[in-house]
């Protein structure tokens, strides 16, 4: 399918074609396409400035509207932001934040964890499938058993940090379950490890909460976010204590540095982004809109739909019957997608902004081509 334009809820091909988005470009359209505020905001820069310079020399308003108004919502542990061009990028910042902290190189990571696909980022990966032609990789990284509480134990003395997504999104849109995430946040303070929690698709607002820690009772360390925080152009970040991102400045200088990072369009998109999502009830109704997908996605060959608000994976019977519904509904004009090491489960993560009678829509696609089989 060849895109000409996408607006709203709705992507178009070349015949002009509409095809409902229930994927949003994998949980980075959290305002659907092209929306309105995102759009202005990119002209209202577009005719004032593009690139400048690199490495923080000159203010630029964007980037400091935007990163003032993060720190405002996150805990008040965390009061300054890295700006990248990706949430693999602020993987490896924080990776490498986190090292600067402690002076120890252990990182530990969860089996099937996804992190993004730059070599610090693929070395915490728990797919070994997916990795071993690329090696070697990172060293000193271990892995633990998502929800389980008995790997904690593996977290040491020597662990520089733990690093976990929030809500699993490549196994499956695997919740934590019993606390899990406070307990490892618990252990971590006690061996002197950092917490690093990875909200590159289940934060800005697509939980039902701004970012998906606050389900969880827990306060990382260190926050990466990304996808969603774009509005659909392309963005990372990563968030610490001031003292702490502090140290990246020095021994070395400029000890992490990117050119394009904190660029003024892609700032100005993500303020107008974060503005909309905290300024409305987008937040509060992405809860309600779960319930609606779950109401109008009952069927005998979806045997549970995993997840928290619109970050949501509907497991069928067998990886085969998942990729023909996901086939077919391209051709009945619904998008959906796979998930990376989940062969059973559709994804279903629509805007944020998607509407009811939208949602119904999509739901009846899939149910009535799982009725064909």
């Amino acid at each position: 399918m060849e895109v000409s334009y996408a607006e709203g809820s709705y992507i178009y091909d070349k015949n002009n074609k509409a095809y409902l988005d229930f994927v949003a470009g994998v949980s980075a359209c959290s305002l659907g396409h092209r929306h309105p505020k995102v759009i202005k905001a990119i002209e209202h820069q577009l005719s004032r400035y593009l690139h400048v310079m690199v490495y923080g020399e000159y203010i630029q308003e964007p980037a400091v509207k935007l990163t003032k108004l993060l720190s405002q919502y996150l805990p008040e542990t965390i009061d300054m932001t890295y700006l990248t061009n990706s949430g693999t990028e602020a993987i490896d910042g924080a990776i490498k934040l986190a090292k600067r902290i402690t002076g120890k190189s252990e990182i530990i990571a969860a089996h099937h964890a996804y992190h993004g696909n730059t070599i610090g980022a693929l070395s915490i990966m728990g797919y070994e499938e997916r990795k071993q032609v690329f090696r070697p990789l990172m060293p000193d990284v271990n892995f633990i058993s998502f929800n389980s509480l008995e790997d904690l134990g593996e977290i040491t003395d020597q662990t520089a940090a733990v690093i976990l997504e929030t809500i699993q999104g490549g196994a499956g849109f695997i919740e934590p379950t019993n606390n899990y995430l406070k307990k490892v946040q618990e252990r971590c303070n006690s061996v002197g490890a950092l917490f690093i929690l990875d909200e590159i698709q289940p934060g800005i607002g697509r939980t039902g909460k701004l970012f998906g820690f606050e389900h969880y009772s827990c306060i990382p360390d260190i926050v990466v976010t990304g996808k969603g925080l774009g509005g659909g152009m392309p963005i990372g970040a990563f968030s610490a204590s001031k003292d702490h991102m502090m140290l990246l400045s020095d021994k070395p200088k400029l000890g992490h540095i990117t050119t394009f990072g904190g660029h003024p369009i892609i700032a100005s998109a993500a303020l107008a982004t974060l503005e909309e999502i905290t300024s409305s009830n987008l937040i509060e109704e992405t809860l309600r809109k779960e319930r609606l997908i779950r109401k109008h996605l009952s069927h005998s060959l979806i045997k549970e739909i995993r997840g928290k608000g619109l970050m949501l994976a509907a497991l069928t019977n067998s990886a085969e019957i998942t990729s023909k519904v996901i086939l077919k509904a391209q051709d009945q004009g619904l998008i959906l997608f796979w998930l990376l090491f989940e062969p059973k489960a559709i994804r279903i993560t629509p805007p944020l902004t998607i509407s009811d009678e939208e949602i119904i829509k999509g739901c009846a696609i899939i149910t009535s081509i799982l009725d064909s089989f």
